[in-house]
């Protein structure tokens, strides 16, 4: 039976949305979104997460929510019945009867007429409950023999022989489950993609060595090894790779980029191919973005209050340069696209040019860079300057051309959005006049500049508190007063997280603020310490005192808040 209450009012109950964000969200269902229900147009928007989406549709339809889901949940004879496809198209699996009632776990349990055929199929009344669609997803594959450590039962299976022949068989965007009847090699390779997925990674290493092929994954930026499959497949597995990317087979001394596109069940994976030649053979790695992943909120980037507002005000002015700087992977493009997500509305034009475009955001206009037709970040930048934009993302400043246009753009009214690989936030000014702009242009156009890390989360499963040492808590600038109770945490290592400890990653952050002093100090082109010094005694904080908060709040360990800022320490003490 369905309760009186609206999604949106069950989550403003919560306290997980506020109005704005609904009001937006019902201006869309009425314009772009036309047709989708409203928590999936939340959900969208980046405003709400999965599970807090699905935790209140549950209350909304009166229905019982579950998080996980186990083996000794389902009945093997009830399971075998229902085609793993169709679990999968519509994200549900029977688990077992009761009574002459099948409970079914179901990831939107307003789709009735999977459930109408679930019963034909079974000849069963069917009883919904709501999951998490991931769960779903684990617990058919596992149920269907694609448990963890399938590549590797799957390479103890494998037969000696000529491999090679085998990848001549390709599918094109089709679901990497529906591999029941294909090929050894193409289904390793698929297994290898599907276990990336799984685990969260970022990247995928292929690495030949004399005598063997070692596959590693990234996983909250650290690397950890996978599987080791039999050395003869190596040429396969590349050519397999080449021909899903599209790539020359024939050339191997070469270094060769690519493209694939894969669907796991609603999900939709971009892979960024990169193979370079190495002394045994081609080195692979594999770059994952998820199409269908959500956006987050400002909010959820794990910044402070305190330097939420200052982050929030800077990003609702009309007219300057926002740089975010930091090394490739430490999530410069996610906040940016948090920062877009906050000031995205009918009343704005947005355009971006990147490359390539990460993710797809309804309401505004991307361009893909490709300089092999001259369409690099400049000339999209002076294609985007006609098309009246009100806010203008570029996906990296690297050269003066860029850097000259986009302040050239801020002056005369616009909110310019772009990156920087600088250590710190200081260090933007100097990049900016080693490309050659000119002082009084930095000065007058950047009106913020943010430098940013991402630091590894303490795994929630195997967390424990401990009493730290003195020069442990010096190290990264607290004191015993500052932690309450005495006691940090760190995680002492499970199968959920590689035992590493860790699991998910959030945003350190440091935040200069460009005012007349500053503005000053730009002009007579001081160094970047000498800003820094400036900006502390303002109140910025360094990336460092970022990180020692988290620690303080039990989010992160000190030694990954040393891991992430060691060498903008060691830069700033040398300067």
């Amino acid at each position: 039976m369905t309760s009186n209450q609206t999604i949106e009012s069950i989550l403003l109950s919560d306290g997980v949305v506020d109005q704005t964000a609904i009001d937006k969200a019902l201006t869309r269902q009425e314009g772009p979104d036309r047709g989708k229900q409203i928590g999936e147009i939340l959900l969208g928007m980046g405003s709400i997460n999965q599970e807090q989406y699905r935790r209140a549709l549950s209350r909304q339809l009166n229905l019982p929510y579950i998080e996980s889901l186990s083996e000794d949940m389902i009945d093997k004879e009830i399971i075998s019945r229902v085609p793993l496809n169709f679990l999968l198209a519509h994200q549900l699996i029977p688990l077992k009867e009761d009574q002459g009632t099948v409970t079914v776990a179901m990831a939107n349990p307003l789709e009735v007429q999977p459930l109408d055929d679930l019963r034909l199929l079974l000849e069963k009344e069917v009883n919904p409950i709501v999951c998490p669609p991931d769960e779903i997803v684990r617990l058919a594959n596992k149920s269907y023999g694609h448990a963890e450590g399938a590549a590797e039962a799957m390479l103890e299976g494998m037969e000696d022989e000529d491999a090679t022949e085998l990848v001549t068989l390709t599918e094109h965007a089709e679901d990497l489950l529906d591999i029941a009847s294909k090929a050894p090699v193409i289904k390793l390779v698929n297994l290898i993609l599907f276990e990336a997925v799984k685990v969260r990674a970022s990247d995928i290493h292929i690495e030949p060595f004399e005598k063997e092929l070692r596959v590693r994954y990234r996983i909250d930026g650290v690397l950890y090894e996978a599987l080791m499959p039999p050395k003869q497949y190596q040429s396969a597995i590349t050519s397999r790779i080449k021909i899903m990317a599209n790539l020359n087979i024939a050339e191997k001394r070469l270094p060769q980029d690519g493209r694939i596109k894969i669907k796991i069940t609603d999900r939709e994976i971009d892979l960024r191919v990169s193979l370079i030649p190495i002394s045994f053979g081609e080195r692979i790695v594999l770059r994952l973005l998820d199409r269908s992943s959500q956006f987050y909120s400002l909010h959820d980037l794990g910044m402070g209050d305190d330097r939420l507002k200052i982050f929030a005000r800077l990003i609702k002015r009309t007219h300057g340069i926002i740089l975010v700087t930091g090394p490739t992977g430490s999530g410069k493009t996610t906040t940016l696209y948090a920062a877009l997500s906050s000031v995205n509305s009918l009343e704005q034009n947005i355009i971006t040019v990147e490359d390539p475009v990460e993710y797809q955001m309804s309401g505004i206009g991307q361009i893909q860079v490709n300089p092999k037709i001259g369409l690099t970040f400049a000339n999209g930048l002076r294609s985007i300057l006609r098309q009246d934009p009100d806010v203008v993302l570029i996906g990296e400043m690297r050269d003066h051309e860029t850097a000259e246009i986009a302040i050239q753009a801020s002056l005369t009214g616009h909110l310019v959005f772009s990156t920087l690989h600088t250590n710190d936030a200081a260090g933007a000014i100097t990049r900016l006049l080693d490309m050659g702009v000119e002082p009084y242009l930095v000065s007058s156009s950047v009106v913020g500049i943010m430098a940013q890390r991402l630091v590894r989360m303490i795994c929630p499963h195997c967390r424990e508190s401990y009493q730290p040492q003195i020069e442990a808590l010096r190290d990264i600038g607290l004191t015993p007063d500052d932690i309450k109770d005495g006691e940090l945490y760190r995680g002492v290592g499970c199968d959920k997280c590689y035992q590493s400890g860790y699991m998910g990653r959030r945003g350190i952050f440091e935040i200069l603020l460009v005012d007349e002093d500053i503005r000053s100090m730009v002009l007579a082109r001081t160094n970047t310490g000498e800003i820094k010094k400036v900006a502390l005694q303002k109140g910025m904080l360094t990336l460092r005192m970022s990180g020692a908060r988290k620690v303080a709040e039990g989010i992160t360990t000190i030694d990954e808040v040393i891991r992430v800022t060691q060498a903008d320490e060691v830069e700033v003490a040398s300067a």
